[in-house]
């Protein structure tokens, strides 16, 4: 029996198919420009090359029908027919405070994903249209909702209130509801594993650096505190979303130029962040290429990132009293030394202090690392994250009915033990291409 889940945006639909009984990924993929025209599908099957095919996909209803097609095409695909699927996990970004864990869905859940979709406006209406399509194509097995909020239920009033009129919570769900919850869930298990102790016994600071990025206080085993609030727009800064502004500074601004709400909105969620700062980039590995040009913005957009972070971080260890490691995780925390290098300079006064060499050796997705220089009060690790299985064995306990919020559910990665086959394949070939790498890798305690 296989698992496949689906990561569905406003113009991709993400996907991989997981061998239960194997226990290892067959295949993984994404088929892009779905809705905007020229779209194709990125396809890769285990001890196969990647494949591109262009493919016409006006919604996602073509885009998942083209996935389930291509992953049952006797050449290119990895299955014989639908009929191995047991079920699909579909990742919801915004459950509002309706979700606090994941579900089987039915016209019900998906209302009440309708209904609250105006809080997460760039993500949840396209996943609302993957979840429609993917139960038109397989209608006969169940389909999970996974939530990226539903991590962050367990904080408390203080962490998720904000200081408005009382009422807007009560009327209208104002909130602060976090993000990247899958991210974190696995990330925080696996620290505790890696650290030797029981998950619900540890303090962490996680950074999920990516394009869009957060941060998140665990304590004890459960999200404390985040940086992302109502929407995803708060926080951090990230490749266009400003993060923390003046809650005055979007009615300045639509004041002085006649701006809509909208078009403000709009601006500080797609025209912000570094793309605002630079006026041109998003991707850190652009960015650290003109500054090494000598790009003056470029320079100044890292260092307005890392300054934030670092508040954070500094901001929730006062806040948890003791921290058990630092974490970062995602494609910004698990390859761009350089920015991790920038967060962490300066942090020896408050017990994370880094190796130089050891930071600049790690950027895999294949292994663990730990780039804390031996008396570090605080190990520093490097964790490559995968929501992909959170939602693969999500879905397969919901399916089997032995599903339950994750204080009372024990997931195969939280295992000291747990080894990730496909990882641990690639791996060797990292090691045997850079050895040094192995110096570096973390060991469960």
């Amino acid at each position: 029996m296989v698992i496949l889940t689906l990561n569905c945006g406003s113009s991709s639909a993400k996907y991989q198919v997981y061998d239960w009984d194997g226990r290892d990924v067959l295949a993984v993929g994404v088929v892009e420009k779905v809705t905007v025209g020229g779209s194709f599908i990125n396809h890769k099957v285990k001890g196969k090359e990647e494949i591109t095919v262009s493919h016409d996909c006006p919604t996602h209803l073509e885009a998942v029908d083209l996935i389930i097609k291509t992953l049952t095409d006797k050449e290119k695909g990895c299955i014989p027919d639908m009929s191995v699927i047991g079920a699909v996990g579909h990742r919801v970004t915004h459950g509002g405070d309706k979700f606090t864990q994941s579900v089987i869905v039915d016209d019900t859940v998906l209302a009440a994903f309708d209904e609250i979709s105006g809080l997460s406006p760039l993500h949840n209406p396209a996943q609302i249209q993957g979840l429609q399509a993917a139960r038109k194509v397989l209608p006969a097995v169940p389909h999970c909702a996974v939530m990226d909020t539903a991590w962050h239920q367990t904080m408390p009033p203080e962490s998720y209130l904000y200081a408005v009129p009382y009422e807007w919570y009560e009327k209208y769900q104002v909130r602060r509801y976090g993000f990247h919850g899958t991210s974190f869930l696995y990330t925080a298990k696996r620290a505790a594993a890696l650290l030797g102790k029981d998950p619900f016994t540890v303090n962490l600071i996680i950074c999920h650096l990516g394009n869009g990025s957060s941060i998140n206080a665990v304590r004890n085993g459960l999200s404390f505190d985040t940086s992302m609030g109502i929407t995803p727009l708060e926080g951090l800064i990230m490749g266009s979303r400003s993060g923390d502004v003046d809650p005055a500074l979007p009615f300045y601004i639509m004041k002085k130029t006649g701006m809509s709400a909208a078009d403000t909105e709009s601006a500080l969620n797609k025209k912000s962040g570094l793309l605002g700062i630079t006026g041109k980039y998003t991707d850190r590995r652009d960015i650290q290429k003109a500054k090494e040009a000598g790009d003056k913005k470029a320079l100044l957009a890292q260092d307005m990132e890392a300054h934030r972070v670092k508040k954070y971080i500094g901001g929730y260890m006062a806040a948890l009293g003791r921290v058990d490691a630092l974490v970062f995780t995602a494609g910004v925390g698990e390859f761009a030394f350089f920015m991790r290098e920038k967060i962490l300079s300066g942090l020896e006064g408050i017990g994370a202090v880094y190796d130089p060499a050891k930071n600049a050796l790690s950027h895999t997705r294949n292994a663990e690392t730990i780039i804390s220089k031996a008396e570090s009060k605080v190990p520093v690790y490097i964790i490559p994250t995968d929501e992909e299985l959170v939602m693969t064995e999500d879905a397969y306990a919901l399916m089997a009915g032995t599903y339950d919020v994750h204080t009372r559910f024990s997931y195969s990665f939280q295992q000291k033990d747990y080894v990730n086959k496909g990882r641990a394949e690639s791996l060797k070939g990292e090691l045997a291409k850079n050895p040094a790498l192995k110096d570096i890798i973390a060991v469960p305690k």
